[in-house]
């Protein structure tokens, strides 16, 4: 993997503007299909409000700033409702599978067939800057076959097994990985065949051999898990 991370936030090297500055066909991919069962609402995560919008709502309109279209993958019963709630006609609402990596095959079915780039995003991430939607669709115009944002580890990282350290990373090879992660279509599209699954589609594009960069994340796009995360967002708001 190449490794090119930065030490400023990805809207601090795009003078704080939106974009995708090449003007390629760019289609973003919102999962939205989890439970959020560790953060404790009586609704999924992605509908809870920060600053009077739902996450996915936040998530949406960021990603609307760089994209073509929009596919929003979101548990089936929500379909309807939710599709209902989004005015802007390139907006798709879908039904996601049961893992991340189904919901992504699921709505790569919904992509059109001659998207330059596809980017993939997480709803629980509602505030990432739309310059770094641009910062990582440009890595991925310029050649690489997928664009991760990646914040500096600050912390000593420790290996263990059983309670026990099993050793001391090198933190400097080390990055925090966020989304959105932008991919050349046709490098996706076959990473995903034969249905595997990870954590993120960065990692599948790895197993393939493909190669994978990182621009400077940033702390804006770090991920609401808890009710602590969602009041840690309150700063971002803009």
């Amino acid at each position: 993997m190449v490794f090119s991370v930065g030490s400023r936030p990805a809207e601090a090297a795009f003078g704080g503007k939106t974009v995708n500055p090449h003007g390629s066909r760019t289609w973003t991919i919102v999962c939205a299909g989890g439970a959020g069962h560790r953060f404790g609402a009586d609704r999924a995560k992605q509908y809870v409000e920060l600053g009077g919008r739902r996450l996915i709502d936040h998530a949406v309109a960021n990603a609307l700033t760089a994209s073509d279209g929009v596919v929003v993958c979101v548990p089936a019963d929500d379909v309807d409702g939710l599709a209902a709630s989004f005015a802007d006609p390139r907006v798709q609402v879908i039904a996601g599978g049961v893992l991340r990596s189904d919901s992504v095959r699921c709505a790569l079915a919904a992509v059109p067939d001659d998207v330059d780039v596809i980017v993939v995003h997480d709803a629980a991430r509602p505030l990432a800057p739309p310059a770094l939607f641009g910062a990582v669709i440009a890595a991925a115009v310029n050649g690489a076959d997928a664009a991760v944002p990646g914040l500096v580890v600050p912390d000593t990282v420790k290996r263990v097994k059983q309670d026990v350290v099993i050793e001391t990373l090198d933190r400097t090879e080390l990055v925090l990985v966020q989304t959105p992660q932008a991919f050349r279509a046709e490098v996706l599209r076959a990473a995903h065949v034969g249905g595997p699954d990870a954590t993120d589609d960065a990692a599948l594009v790895e197993r393939a051999g493909g190669t994978v960069v990182v621009v400077a994340g940033s702390p804006a796009a770090n991920k609401v898990t808890t009710p602590e995360d969602l009041a840690a967002m309150q700063r971002w708001l803009v």
